[in-house]
């Protein structure tokens, strides 16, 4: 008798391992990479440095750091951002409130005006001080703005198709993401106009796994419309830092709490 059920117990056990995984739907690809690039940990902090290139090749510099708490896993976040250098942005603030089912808020601290200003929706496609980024590109677009289609699965990659649901206020007609089959993270973008012309390109150059977590520690993004391109470096990346709600209060945006931005 336990010979007989030691070999139903091998049948099944050959059976299970020879049902094909379950494939994922577009939709729980998108859900993945969108954890995996912006919500590493209960919250994040890291220093970036941006290298700005025009069409002549001059360049511009920017440093500051980035702090971001999960608020509601998947959906709910904050973004503070504090600008350390050059001196004509230094003690620049910006700061994001993203939102679920409506759009995010966002505000900026112009110092040399002691300005706050609230950044309208329509303003999130618009050049991110000075770069080639977005501001929509530092917080994520919602994973709800687009339509979603698998087009093909290629050298361990998803290839999906993105094409937004509102047309208004957007540059682009579609985006193309290559999203790594491992690890989920978003490996490059491009977008494309209305005439089906590439106009814009952004790419993971270098990941590496931090705290447990695939972490993008330098990404840049040309605009072939304009020509120019922008690189971010990421350094002293942190996750699980402690990091509270009280920190990201329009309060704040004059006055950075000190012992998170030095």
């Amino acid at each position: 008798m336990r010979k007989i059920t030691i070999l139903i117990t091998a049948i099944i056990l050959v059976l299970s391992l020879a049902v094909p995984a379950k494939a994922l739907t577009v939709d729980e690809i998108i859900d993945k990479a969108n954890l995996t690039s912006y919500y590493a940990g209960a919250d994040g902090m890291s220093d970036v440095k941006m290298t700005i290139t025009d069409s002549q090749g001059r360049q511009r510099f920017r440093e500051f750091r980035i702090l971001r708490l999960n608020v509601k896993e998947g959906a709910a976040q904050k973004f503070y951002i504090y600008f350390k250098k050059p001196s004509d942005v230094a003690a620049m603030t910006y700061m994001v409130w993203k939102q679920t089912g409506r759009d995010d808020d966002r505000w900026l601290y112009l110092p040399a005006l002691d300005l706050v200003r609230r950044i309208a929706s329509s303003d999130k496609r618009s050049s991110f001080v000075g770069s080639h980024f977005v501001y929509e590109d530092v917080s994520g677009r919602g994973v709800q703005a687009d339509v979603h289609e698998l087009v093909e699965e290629i050298d361990g990659l998803y290839k999906i198709k993105n094409t937004p649901k509102e047309s208004r206020g957007v540059e682009f007609k579609y985006y193309f993401v290559w999203i790594d089959k491992q690890n989920f993270m978003p490996m490059k973008a491009e977008y494309y106009n209305a005439q089906n012309k590439l106009i814009r390109t952004i790419e993971a150059v270098e990941i590496q796994d931090i705290q447990g977590y695939p972490t993008v520690v330098k990404s840049k993004t040309v605009d072939l419309e304009r020509a120019g391109e922008t690189l971010m470096e990421f350094s002293n990346i942190s996750y699980d830092v402690g990091l509270t709600d009280n920190i990201f209060k329009e309060r704040y945006l004059r006055k950075a709490p000190s012992q998170w931005i030095e």
